[in-house]
């Protein structure tokens, strides 16, 4: 848990990243103390991977956004409007650096505890939500995304079924419809869309 409330506690070691996501090149610094820093892990490539671009447009939120990459990609490869939001302010200094490298435009990143400091609505809010932190915040993240999204907005997430995909969809069919988009090795990328918006 660490990684995500600690921001400064392990020494910097910056390491510069090449990905190739969508036939796109990408380029991304980590860091110690930030989610993935060896490079894109698999759950988040499998959701950018699967997520019907053509439904993400509109002003996007990166919700747990570490250093960039669900709201680098889709910005470049949509030209969409990105917030992205963290709590580990090494994370978001290195999202900025990123959105530079990457050249981005339309899209910013700012410190926010979940939707603390989050004053808009999202045609789409894209997460991997930081199971480290622990169940509340991950249920606060996926939950009260809802509160946040326009009319017909959409929720996509990955989660793995060893922790918890399951009983989390059950819970989700509470608020959303809920369609599992894939499954592979075990993770899950699921598309929900407010019961309330629909």
């Amino acid at each position: 848990m660490g990684q995500y409330f600690d921001n400064q506690v392990l020494p910097s070691k910056m390491v510069k990243k090449e990905c190739f996501l969508l036939g796109t090149k990408f380029i991304f610094y980590t860091d110690n103390g930030v989610f993935s820093k060896d490079g894109l892990d698999f759950g988040s490539r499998l959701l950018l991977e699967t997520i019907p671009l053509e439904e993400v447009g509109g002003k996007v939120l990166d919700m747990g956004c570490g250093y960039g990459v669900f709201g680098i990609v889709l910005n470049r490869l949509l030209l969409c409007s990105v917030d992205m939001v963290d709590v580990n302010l090494r994370a978001l200094h290195l999202a900025e650096i990123n959105i530079k490298e990457n050249h981005c435009s339309d899209i910013r990143a700012f410190e926010s505890n979940v939707y603390e400091n989050i004053n808009s609505k999202y045609t789409c809010i894209v997460t991997n939500p930081p199971i480290r932190a622990g169940k509340k915040v991950v249920y606060d993240i996926v939950m009260n995304a809802r509160n946040y999204l326009e009319k017909n907005g959409v929720l996509f997430l990955v989660i793995r079924k060893e922790q918890g995909a399951k009983s989390l969809i059950v819970d989700l069919e509470k608020q959303y419809t809920v369609e599992i988009l894939t499954k592979k090795k075990g993770f899950y990328i699921l598309k929900c869309k407010s019961l309330s918006n629909n």
